[in-house]
């Protein structure tokens, strides 16, 4: 039975979730890619309290529909720019893929949550937001900040508070 779960995400909800766990995301997120990343330097543009980014680009929205297709990229790439984020406040984080020890580790300290989505359901995940606005960097195109309201958007937990990994518990 999936849990249900309102952003911004507490550290009560955070600390509940076990690797694993299917979720129903419900709130305020936003999309980040590598390269809105690399602009935010010590100010991204949204209050980190409690956030989770989605490493995701919509791709343009079709006539009727509130955004366009919504899968996410590859987590390792985001790495680099993660501890830094979580050590300002950052709670939560989707995509796909593997994270790197040194994430992990940062996961565990901070007490956040990193959720997966599978690739190539980019169109289910679409139907699951309720509003999107473009938040910041428009230049970047699809790969600009966007805010999203999303409703009981299906994830799962692959790295826990505890630093749980579910890639780890199914390696080999």
């Amino acid at each position: 039975m999936p849990i249900a779960i309102n952003t911004p995400l507490s550290d009560k909800v955070v600390a509940k979730l076990k690797a694993g766990d299917r979720v129903l995301l419900s709130g305020t997120i936003y999309t980040a890619r590598d390269a809105a990343h690399a602009r935010f330097g010590d100010r991204p543009p949204f209050d980190l309290k409690g956030a989770v980014i989605f490493y995701a680009s919509p791709t343009p929205t079709p006539p009727g529909r509130v955004i366009g297709s919504l899968g996410p990229t590859t987590s390792s790439r985001m790495d680099a720019f993660t501890p830094p984020l979580l050590a300002k406040g950052l709670t939560g984080m989707i995509g796909k893929g593997r994270r790197s020890k040194t994430v992990v580790a940062a996961i565990k300290q901070h007490k956040a949550v990193y959720f997966v989505v599978p690739g190539g359901i980019a169109a289910l995940l679409s139907q699951h937001v309720k509003k999107a606005e473009v938040l910041a960097y428009p230049e970047l195109g699809a790969e600009a900040v966007h805010e999203l309201m999303v409703e009981n958007l299906p994830v799962i937990v692959a790295i826990d508070s505890k630093g749980n990994d579910l890639f780890e518990k199914t390696a080999g």
